[in-house]
């Protein structure tokens, strides 16, 4: 198994700067692929890396053996996460960024516990002090999909639990039919980690 992080975020908090872009991320992804030779991959993005993991597949088709969205944004051509989600989560992360992020950063305080979906204080404790800044620009910026590139199967892992912000427009409409439900909040790989490893 392996997880590859994006530029500028976590652990490569270091190379965060004006140019990280959603095609930086994409790249990131399609370039791990390619230099561990990693093929029959089963490729699994979480909220905003539902638009990454889509479009790397879309890059890369042969190399990937089923897409699992864990909670995230599931793309069309021509969209980006702010199509994707509601209007308040848009003006959330802009607010933010020219409040507290130098009009180009989403700063970590939007990630509050209740946003998370942690209610658990001992996973408040390990997850909030690892969240990094979020360059604003990858929820602006939209994906180019090429048609039918997309036909490996695709999972869909929707949590039900609280969300103060609703749910994103993804999954179901999108026309994935492998589709299921968690009763957790949104991050469920620490919430209901269990669970989510059963469905992957």
């Amino acid at each position: 198994m392996h997880s590859p992080t994006l530029s500028g975020l976590g652990e490569r908090a270091h190379l965060l700067d004006r140019d990280v872009s959603l095609e930086t991320h994409v790249r990131d992804v399609a370039l791990f692929l390619e230099s561990e030779r990693l093929e029959n991959v089963v490729l699994v993005g979480h909220s905003y890396s539902g638009i990454v993991v889509t479009a790397a597949a879309d890059r890369m088709p042969e190399r990937i053996a089923r897409v699992v969205y864990l909670d995230a944004v599931v793309p069309r051509n021509g969209e980006g996460l702010y199509a994707r989600s509601s209007e308040r989560i848009r003006l959330m992360f802009e607010e933010a960024a020219q409040t507290s992020g130098d009009g180009w950063l989403v700063p970590t305080s939007v990630a509050t516990a209740g946003f998370l979906g942690l209610r658990d204080d001992e996973d408040v404790r390990w997850v909030v002090p690892r969240l990094t800044p979020h360059p604003v620009r990858t929820f602006r910026e939209t994906v180019r999909l090429r048609p039918g590139s997309l036909s490996m199967p695709r999972r869909y892992l929707n949590c039900i639990g609280d969300k103060p912000f609703g749910q994103p427009r993804s999954a179901q409409a999108e026309g994935i039919d492998d589709y299921h439900e968690l009763r957790t909040g949104h991050d469920a790989m620490v919430t209901a980690a269990e669970a989510v490893v059963a469905l992957l």
